[in-house]
């Protein structure tokens, strides 16, 4: 079963996450940053995952600690329920409309990070959440996933809509890459590894 629990505690933060690469769309998300779970819900629906998570944190300050924690937690979460990656596709790609908005994701599970990050989503909030928090996020779950990871917002008037598209793009690609193929025996690399 790929599978994988992570749990992180600092002064800052307290984030749990829990992760089934071979769910069926179960989300059960509460971070205590409303927008964030909205997101986070729709990566695990769409993404065909069962995933769990909670956080608490310093967010009388602002969202950023945590915000940048549950990336950590959820790359860690990834990079060990994908163990050795054998038998995977490795690469996802995904573009998805939301409305006026469209964005592109493409990803390697290389296991090495890397974020190309096109995404000009402007300075008024959703709600109470500040979208430059979205490339912290997708940084933090690049770097800890070993994750190559290029989003392309391609255009969008409405933030919400934006950060939608992107989200559901960054799940359907990501679960392309994630899923067996039982032609592929192995690792699929011709170096005969998947890490950095």
């Amino acid at each position: 079963m790929r599978k994988a629990k992570i749990q992180r505690k600092t002064t800052e933060t307290d984030v749990s996450v829990e992760i089934n690469l071979d769910g069926r769309g179960e989300g059960d998300i509460d971070t205590s940053i409303p927008f964030l779970d909205h997101m986070l819900n729709l990566f695990s629906r769409h993404g065909l995952l069962a995933l769990t998570i909670r956080g608490r944190g310093d967010i009388t300050i602002d969202a950023h600690h945590l915000v940048e924690d549950v990336g950590i937690c959820l790359g860690q979460a990834v990079r060990k329920a994908l163990g050795e990656r054998e038998g995977i596709n490795r690469y996802g790609t995904a573009v998805v409309p939301m409305d006026e908005s469209l964005c592109s994701v493409t990803m390697d599970l290389s296991g090495r990070p890397y974020l190309v990050w096109r995404a000009k989503l402007g300075t008024a909030r959703i709600g109470e959440f500040d979208p430059a928090l979205l490339r912290e996020f997708f940084k933090s779950l690049s770097d800890h996933g070993g994750i190559t990871l290029h989003i392309s917002l391609n255009y969008g008037t409405n933030v919400h809509h934006m950060a939608e598209a992107m989200f559901k793009a960054f799940a359907r690609a990501f679960r392309e890459a994630v899923a067996i193929d039982g032609r592929i025996e192995g690792v699929p690399s011709t170096k005969g590894s998947l890490d950095v």
